[in-house]
């Protein structure tokens, strides 16, 4: 049975997680850096930095959100990237963010369902998600599509959460996932159920060695996992 936001409504998780995008996006980029302690800057530059001698020129990232991980792309100075969500609430302060920054020549934001890309095949140099496969609504279907519009050799790099295994930071994630988080971020974003169901999606998820396979088996080559503090996260690479 799928992990859902909101379990009291009968619409399929694809339709709740963009609804719970669209009501959380205003606090959005705030909760994720103060509720990783910022943490999760150092994880995206350093999926990016795995990129750096593929020297892609069209990149897609998906699951773009406000645009955080294709904003950190530019360091690799691509031709363009496109970002594609299915929350129009997380595009909308995605886009007013690259207005900010003067970026809008450089990203462009779509929406878009990574389990239905809107691209032709062998389209792009590089393909990147942070914290996104998770909230697939069928995650075979997602990485597949990524593995269709992926140019020949290209590479893809996911950022996703795992579960540390180890004592005492398997305790320690534990309670601060299940007793912390939801209070603060309800307590900022006004919806408990997206601070409930991030715990609950991470629970559920496929990390390490199973989302490995899953990977390899779409389709994808030389595939890499690597740990980040102490399990917290991890990334994970794939070439077509």
């Amino acid at each position: 049975m799928a992990v859902v936001p909101y379990k009291d409504q009968n619409n399929n998780k694809k339709s709740q997680v963009a609804e719970m995008f669209n009501n959380i996006a205003g606090k959005y980029d705030f909760l994720n850096h103060f509720l990783s302690a910022g943490i999760d800057i150092v994880w995206r530059r350093k999926a990016i930095r795995l990129l750096a001698p593929e020297k892609p020129k069209q990149i897609l990232d998906i699951a773009t959100g406000t645009a955080d991980f294709a904003i950190e792309a530019l360091r690799l100075n691509p031709e363009k990237i496109t970002g594609v969500d299915i929350s129009e609430g997380m595009l909308a302060v995605g886009r007013e963010k690259l207005v900010r920054k003067g970026l809008s020549g450089k990203i462009e934001l779509l929406y878009g369902d990574s389990e239905n890309l809107p691209f032709q095949d062998n389209t792009f140099d590089a393909i990147t998600v942070a914290f996104g496969v998770r909230n697939f609504e069928n995650l075979t279907r997602g990485l597949a599509e990524m593995h269709r519009v992926l140019k020949p050799g290209g590479t893809v790099v996911v950022l996703e959460f795992s579960k540390p295994t180890r004592f005492p930071m398997k305790q320690l994630y534990q309670f601060y996932f299940k007793n912390i988080l939801p209070v603060v971020g309800n307590f900022v974003s006004k919806d408990r159920a997206a601070y409930t169901y991030l715990p609950e999606s991470v629970q559920a998820f496929p990390d390490g060695q199973a989302f490995i396979n899953i990977f390899q088996q779409v389709g994808f080559k030389s595939t890499k996992w690597h740990s980040l503090t102490f399990g917290i996260s991890s990334i994970y690479t794939g070439k077509k």
